[in-house]
């Protein structure tokens, strides 16, 4: 069975958290009996169940992004305050 990452992992609810690991437990069963055919169904099960968590994670990337071009934009309109504010430093 494919595990997902521990951070998708970490952003399911209780719920689908504790329904993937039920899913994982019996793929795991399925492989070692060689019913590949069943562990299959399963995974395939699993890759539906962790799209929310997968979207959690996206979402709080784009949220991260938003906030560091925030705050680059912040740094960017002090550094032209400051220009703006002391023009007599310009050596000609």
């Amino acid at each position: 069975m494919r595990h997902c990452s521990v951070q998708v992992r970490g952003l399911l609810t209780r719920e689908e958290l504790d329904r993937y690991n039920g899913l994982i437990e019996v793929g795991s069963y399925l492989e070692d009996q060689n019913q590949y055919d069943l562990a299959y169904i399963v995974q395939k099960e699993i890759d539906l169940l962790i799209l929310p968590g997968i979207e959690r994670l996206k979402d709080k990337g784009r949220a991260r992004d938003r906030a560091t071009a925030e705050y680059l934009e912040s740094l960017r309109e002090d550094d032209e305050d400051n220009e703006d504010e002391d023009p007599g430093t310009s050596v000609s």
